[in-house]
């Protein structure tokens, strides 16, 4: 049999996926590397704000000379939260949006123009925003604003971010 066969462990268990190691090594990487540190951290979704978004985030990490971090939060928390009841488990589901964003953003000749990273995670909108220019030691966080009902009633995004964030934050209407 070509190549090596991977010995099977003593106790039976299942082996780590190899998978999850690379994709630690890779953010690690990325939050060690001097390009990003003191980087731009962009919250992203593909919607026409955050578009807005992430063009004023690439001229002043263009200005910055620095690197761009591209946050796309995957909302998974059960519709529970969103009416005022404590969530009983959070849902991990696969998030694909942001495969295709990654794609879109990939194919992306306006990206050209600095080095960037997608970093995805799942949870609250802010507190993963505020984590993550925590990790990179980020010196702003760009976000689009919210428009509409949903925002004035729950709160904008923008606006809780600016209110608790520990570095400075720039909302692009």
């Amino acid at each position: 049999m070509a190549g090596h066969e991977i010995p099977e462990p003593a106790d039976r268990k299942q082996v780590a996926d190899p998978l999850d190691d690379l994709r630690a090594a890779e953010q690690t990487r990325h939050s060690c590397d001097p390009v990003f540190q003191h980087g731009v951290v962009v919250g992203f979704d593909g919607s026409t704000s955050s578009e807005r978004a992430l063009a004023y985030a690439i001229g002043m990490a263009r200005r910055l000379g620095s690197g761009l971090i591209i946050v796309h939060v995957a909302n998974r928390l059960p519709t529970t939260v969103w009416a005022g009841c404590e969530p009983p488990v959070f849902v991990d589901v696969p998030d694909h949006r942001t495969e295709v964003l990654g794609l879109e953003l990939a194919c992306a000749d306006y990206l050209a123009e600095v080095p960037w990273i997608l970093v995805e995670r799942g949870g609250d909108i802010c507190h993963e925003l505020e984590e993550v220019g925590k990790e990179y030691s980020a010196d702003g966080i760009v976000v689009g604003s919210t428009h509409g009902i949903v925002g004035r009633i729950f709160g904008s995004v923008a606006g809780r971010l600016a209110r608790r964030a520990q570095r400075p934050v720039i909302v692009i209407p």
